[in-house]
């Protein structure tokens, strides 16, 4: 008798019990390789992909396991696009402004001078038009997204001087996360430095650069950034609320089975949530010991910040006219955040200025 002949007359039970398995719900296992663009001591940043693919495992009772390789292990830190598109890796996890320089339209799937912060960015991706504006995009590339985590409002970086007014900036060597607030901060003097998280410590104790910004107080503690500059700024304004991805080569996902890919989605909500979770629960402990340790914690001064936003203005302008790509989604992404922002003032912005005026 054929195997189509069994499951015809003896049903599911009779085909259980001659050991013969519908087809239907044969699943083969599935191996990715993870590239990520982040060092492995950062628990948070780096830790994201490992969230993700251990939440992957538990979902498909094993049968699906990604395999997750920290930055310059598979590949430089930032050749990890190059990796998926050319199917070297079945995805990576990274920020996107990192790759500004292949098209200024990346910077917007992350993080952008003076643009939105965590909340407002998830919102967009998920209920406007980010994540399909995003895709579109990176369909380019042969791949897709999905979010990855999210900093909250980074720090403005590490000096080994105070920066007083524009005029501090000029000539300084700065360690910077994209291209985009490179641009930026080049029109005030900067030259800008692009360095992978595990190379920018040594760079900064050698005066090869003068200053440094990575992330927040947990991830730059542990980094021990403090103990080679002592002027620690805030806030970050070209990170309000960085989103971190998954770029997922586009074959491969579609070679998934409908659970796998449900799989992936429910497993990279996990990981964005938990990232942005453990950085809001972990910088504060650590802001408060490197304040023990006697930095030298100094707020941005207004002109700074007026001359910051005017420099990135113009950028836009410039980015407009060169990237069609950047056009149409940058005049989504600012037409949505104009709401957000008169949003925030009402609520949001009076109940945490009053908060932070009391004694709890």
């Amino acid at each position: 008798m054929d195997r189509r002949s069994i499951i015809k007359h003896a049903g599911i039970a009779g085909v259980l019990a001659a050991g013969v398995a519908p087809a239907v719900h044969a699943q083969a296992a599935v191996r990715w390789r993870l590239a990520s663009s982040f060092p492995k001591p950062l628990d948070t940043i780096y830790g994201g992909a490992e969230v993700f693919a251990n939440a992957v495992k538990a979902m498909s009772g094993g049968k699906f396991e990604i395999s997750v390789h920290a930055g310059g292990e598979l590949m430089p830190a930032f050749g990890v696009v190059d990796g998926v598109q050319q199917g070297s890796v079945e995805a990576c996890h990274t920020v996107p402004y990192y790759f500004y320089g292949k098209n200024p339209a990346f910077a917007i799937g992350s993080a952008i001078p003076f643009g939105m912060n965590a909340r407002q960015m998830n919102a967009w991706m998920m209920h406007g038009n980010g994540r399909k504006l995003m895709d579109e995009f990176y369909a380019g590339y042969g791949m897709l997204s999905f979010a990855g985590g999210n900093t909250g409002t980074q720090m403005g970086g590490w000096f080994r001087k105070e920066i007083k007014s524009v005029a501090d900036l000029k000539g300084l060597k700065m360690r910077l996360g994209g291209g985009l607030v490179g641009d930026v901060m080049t029109k005030m003097g900067v030259v800008p430095q692009s360095l992978p998280g595990g190379e920018i410590y040594q760079a900064l104790e050698k005066g090869t650069i003068d200053a440094a910004e990575w992330v927040g107080p947990y991830d730059d503690q542990k980094l021990g950034f403090n103990k080679v500059a002592p002027h620690y700024y805030y806030p970050g304004w070209w990170e309000g609320g960085p989103e971190v991805d998954f770029y997922i080569n586009k074959k491969a996902f579609d070679a998934l089975t409908p659970e796998n890919k449900a799989i992936v989605a429910a497993a990279s909500a996990q990981a964005a949530s938990d990232m942005l979770a453990k950085y809001d629960a972990r910088n504060p402990v650590a802001l408060k010991q490197l304040i023990g340790a006697k930095i030298k914690l100094l707020p941005f001064t207004k002109d700074v910040l007026d001359a910051s936003f005017k420099a990135s203005q113009e950028v836009y302008a410039e980015n407009d006219a060169k990237s069609p790509e950047w056009k149409k989604i940058f005049a989504d992404f600012r037409a949505f955040q104009r709401d957000q922002v008169a949003w925030f003032r009402v609520a949001e912005s009076r109940f945490d200025s009053y908060m932070q005026t009391v004694k709890l």
